[in-house]
């Protein structure tokens, strides 16, 4: 009898979404673009803790993925703006879903650690 695949190799993209999405700087990103087109300084400030070294390599694999879209333009100094891909855009909803259960449940893990940790 042939055994059942693992759960993250039973599709070949499974693992690779799991770990694209559980960045945090890409949740970060994807969330602050969701609102609408940013300048870098505007996602930097509005995602507070991230590095500028992080943020630039954050985005250029979002851009890489598809995910995120840089509109370079030729002002002086040179204006640079991010926004979401329509393939980005579809990915805010799945993750305003997570954020949605982790407000609504994340006291119900908590307590849940709690009560095991008291039990060691």
């Amino acid at each position: 009898m042939a055994q059942s695949p693992k759960i993250l190799n039973a599709h070949p993209y499974l693992r690779q979404t799991l770990e694209l999405v559980s960045d945090k700087w890409v949740t970060a990103i994807i969330y602050v673009l969701s609102q609408g087109t940013k300048r870098y300084g505007e996602l930097h400030r509005e995602i507070g803790e991230v590095s500028q070294r992080m943020l630039t390599r954050t985005l250029r694999d979002l851009e890489r993925d598809g995910l995120v879209r840089r509109e370079v333009y030729s002002t002086n100094p040179p204006t640079v703006e991010y926004s979401l891909t329509s393939l980005g855009e579809t990915l805010v909803e799945p993750l305003r879903l997570l954020c949605q259960w982790s407000i609504e449940h994340f006291q119900e893990v908590e307590t849940a650690r709690k009560s095991k940790d008291n039990h060691r």
